[in-house]
Formats: C-alpha cells, structure tokens, sequence
C-alpha cells in the first residue's frame, strides 16, 4: 500500500467521480482508477460501487476513509514538523488547562516578555490529555498534579495554589473570612469538568474526607464560568475551586478560602524527562520570577494528617516535589 493510493482514494471519495478525482491529482483516469483497483486487490474488499454514471463508497469504503484521512494527517504533520526543526525561529509546545486558570499564561507572558524570539504554541487540554502528549512527544511542557503523572515525567513544583468555594453573597458563608472543611459536609459541591481536572476533583474529594465525610456533589457539568456562577447564584450548589481560576467573582458572588486546614493545591511543571528541546529549561525559568515576584511559593501551614488509609491533600512546600 501506498500514500499515493490512499491520497487518491481520499479525493476520489470527495469528489465521487473520476474525472474530477483525477484532474484534481493531475492524472489521467485509467491510472486513477487502475491506482483503486490495486488498493481494493490488496485489502481484499470493495472500497467503491461503480456504475456508468455513479460513484458511491461500500460501507468498507466508508470505514477506509476516515483512517487514510487521519494517515495523511499524520504524514502531513510530520512533514512540517520536519520543515519546522530547521527554521532559524524557536518553537515551543505548552499545554494550557483552559482559559480560566492563570497560572501556566502568567508564565508564558513572562516568557514571552524575557524570550520574544520563542514562538509559543498553545494546546488547550484537560491534565490527562496532558498526560498523554507529553509522553508521545506532541507537548514540551504542560501543567497539572504531579503525583499523577506517568513515571516518565518530571515535574517542577511553581505554585501552592490556595483552594476555596465560590458562594453567593447572601449565603450563610458570605460574613466568614474563611470556609471551614467541615462546614462543607451541609452543602452540594460543584466540581471542575472531569476530563479537565479529574486530579483537582480527586485532592478535594479527599480532603473531605479527611475531614470525616464524603461530600456531596453537584452531578450535573457545566462548561463555563459563567454558567457555574449561574449554579451558586440559583442556590444549587457552591463552586469548589483554586484561587488561580477567580480571576474576577461574577456579580453577585464571593471566594472564601478554605479553613480549618488552610488548604493549597500544588501545580507543578511537567515535561518528558527525554525531550530534547532547549526551551523547557527557560520555562522554568520563567515561572521561576513569576512565583517569587507572587508568592506563589510562600511558606505555608500544613493541615492536619489526614485519618489512617485517606490519600488526603496537604500544603505542599517546594521540596515536596524533584526538580
């Protein structure tokens, strides 16, 4: 099998005529079709139904295409990865959660600001998509928990981010300074997306229960800020999240932290520990001025142990985590 054969089955398959399949791939017809015949030889079924003036894809023909599209998608990518490794501007792969956490475009504003010469690709993806293109080389850098990551991995502790719920201004919490642990076992917790931050989920699901209950959680999904502080407004539940993803509180609501233990969740740098690439050193860096200029690191208390058996979250300090 050939890529030529299946980039000609491909246009034959949108075009679903040979004349204008062939004229589009500057041959004459006789080869485009004796092109067809042998990749049907060789797969061993029929990919097309031909008739005097109809074209039409069998349901194998159907099934075919969509993976010689992705083949070619492969092919074609690799190409310009090829043709992007010996231009003379840097380039650099950053996997970013979403828009609402601030943490990994704070650094790579500070990158940008130190290093303009680097051209930055963003990839916006939940921590285990993360995960995954690290380890397959699609990713130099991305962010999330470090004690879920494959062994691969290396990680870089950058910030103790402190963890709080979003209320409404007229709920019983809205006087507190702070949120204590157990005072959440009454209220119906709204989570991050699952495929986002299924880590985050899990450190306040068992900091719960550290506390001595299983909290209750909201089981409906909601793509946006906006719409989680529709959630809190309407009294449904409270929004359980980091202080990085509060970049303003919508109208109507406010961020308390959470008390009783004060409670910060570690994100961390991550990186395969065999990429090649230059620039992962200046991240780190970069993220470096950024946490001290913050804080982001700053000493803070430890929560209490959590009970026997609990995989609970603590305030993690940066030794917590190898450089």
């Amino acid at each position: 099998m050939e890529l030529r054969q299946l980039r000609y089955f491909v246009t034959l398959a949108e075009e679903l005529h040979f004349g204008r399949a062939a004229a589009r791939e500057h041959i004459v017809q006789s080869a485009l079709s004796q092109q067809i015949q042998r990749l049907e030889r060789e797969l061993g079924v029929r990919l097309l139904d031909r008739s005097t003036h109809h074209v039409d894809l069998t349901a194998a023909g159907a099934a075919f295409l969509i993976e010689a599209r992705q083949i070619l998608d492969h092919v074609g990518r690799a190409a310009q990865a090829a043709r992007n490794a010996v231009t003379s501007a840097p380039t650099l792969r950053v996997g970013i959660i979403d828009a609402g956490y601030d943490t990994m475009p704070q650094i790579l504003r500070e990158l940008h600001r130190s290093h303009p010469d680097i051209t930055i690709h963003q990839v916006e993806a939940g921590t285990p998509e993360q995960y995954r293109q690290l380890a397959d080389g699609r990713l130099d850098i991305a962010i999330g928990h470090a004690s879920r990551t494959p062994v691969e991995v290396t990680s870089k502790l950058i910030r103790l981010d402190p963890l709080g719920v979003l209320v409404p201004d007229d709920h019983r919490f809205a006087d507190l300074v702070g949120v204590p642990v157990a005072a959440l076992a009454d209220e119906i917790l709204l989570l991050g997306e699952e495929a986002q931050t299924p880590e985050l989920n899990q450190f306040v699901i068992a900091l719960c229960r550290s506390a001595g209950f299983t909290p209750t959680i909201y089981e409906g999904t909601v793509e946006s800020t906006h719409a989680a502080a529709g959630l809190v407004l309407q009294r449904r539940c409270v929004h359980c999240i980091p202080s990085s993803f509060r970049t303003s509180n919508p109208a109507g609501t406010t961020w308390l932290p959470i008390t009783e233990p004060t409670t910060h969740y570690p994100w961390s740098l991550l990186w395969h520990d065999a990429n090649p690439s230059t620039h992962i050193a200046t991240v780190i860096n970069s993220a470096g001025q950024v946490a001290q200029r913050l804080g982001w690191l700053e000493p803070v208390a430890r929560p209490a142990e959590p009970p026997p058996g609990e995989d609970a979250p603590t305030a993690a300090s940066p030794s917590d985590e190898p450089d």
